[in-house]
């Protein structure tokens, strides 16, 4: 889909929840287009305040306000020929997104305190993880704009429901954080790739590229292993969601993911407890204890 929007000039709306990869979507399509060689600019219009987010867009003249000493381009400006990408748009005001749509229908626009139209050549790309149909229907997104911008919508799904993604992602991500940390970090165990398969990854791929950079750190040999990993993912969420289902209590299902743990880490170890025990932080009585608690013995 990047590729087939990408020579053309046409409006694209990224959707997908947070952490999927809507800013590097955005900019493989701008690495692709005929207009590669000119500016990409970003602006997250989540992170603006409202007062100040009309003149980050569309700049302003000197003595436009208190503090406007000179003039000063917006980022519309700044992209002329290029691209703009104009991320979490679903936070903008009714009123700024007014003046959004004008520059989406004539491509021109006045910098604050100024009178001169202003034309610029600059293609759109926005990005959202609400659902902009919804926010039409409850008033805070104006129809007309959403129109404008929903010319191609590109769906970025969750990382959850692209599970096979997750070890080409990974070995990714390890390839990059060893060349920087000067770690020789060949690859993940099987034990820990199955344990990243098992998670629901509710940060998406900004979770997992953090994960992996953690396990690089971490890790003791050339190899991720299961103890690498944070122990969230031991505890994957599925398996909390089926306790909860099943009615379990709190206690139990406590009990069912310290289980869980212990079992996976055996098992990553051949069932050598010294090297369970340690792995886990444990003293090999304790250990002992626990398996013979969850009939592991």
């Amino acid at each position: 889909m990047i590729g087939r929007v990408a020579d053309s000039d046409v409006t694209v709306l990224l959707q997908g929840e947070s952490g999927t990869g809507k800013e590097v979507v955005a900019r493989a399509i701008h690495r692709y287009s005929k207009r590669r060689n000119e500016p990409f600019i970003k602006i997250n219009c989540a992170t603006i305040p409202e007062n100040l987010i009309e003149s980050e867009l569309f700049g302003y003249e000197k003595g436009a306000f208190t503090g406007a000493g000179s003039r000063k381009p917006g980022k519309f400006e700044l992209a002329h020929r290029g691209t703009i990408f104009l991320d979490e748009i679903g936070e903008l005001s009714l009123n700024t997104q007014a003046k959004l749509l004008r520059v989406l229908q004539e491509k021109e626009f006045e910098r604050v305190g100024g009178t001169e139209s202003i034309q610029v050549d600059v293609r759109i790309i926005a990005a959202t993880n609400k659902d902009l149909e919804r926010c039409v229907a409850e008033g805070t997104f104006r129809e007309d704009l959403y129109f404008r911008l929903n010319v191609v919508k590109i769906w970025l799904p969750p990382l959850r429901e692209r599970i096979e993604d997750v070890p080409l992602l990974a070995k990714a991500f390890l390839y990059k954080y060893s060349r920087e940390l000067n770690k020789h970090i060949t690859g993940f165990s099987p034990a820990a790739l199955e344990i990243m398969k098992q998670y629901d990854w509710p940060g998406n791929v900004r979770e997992l590229r953090n994960v992996c950079e953690q396990a690089v750190v971490l890790a003791r040999g050339p190899v991720i292993m299961p103890e690498d990993l944070p122990f969230c993912l031991q505890a994957t969420n599925r398996e909390i969601r089926n306790s909860i289902r099943r009615g379990m209590t709190l206690k139990e299902i406590v009990a069912e993911v310290e289980r869980q743990v212990i079992l996976k880490t055996l098992q990553e170890h051949n069932w050598n407890r010294s090297a369970t025990a340690q792995a886990l932080g444990l003293n090999r009585r304790s250990l002992y204890a626990k398996m013979k608690e969850y009939g592991l013995l």
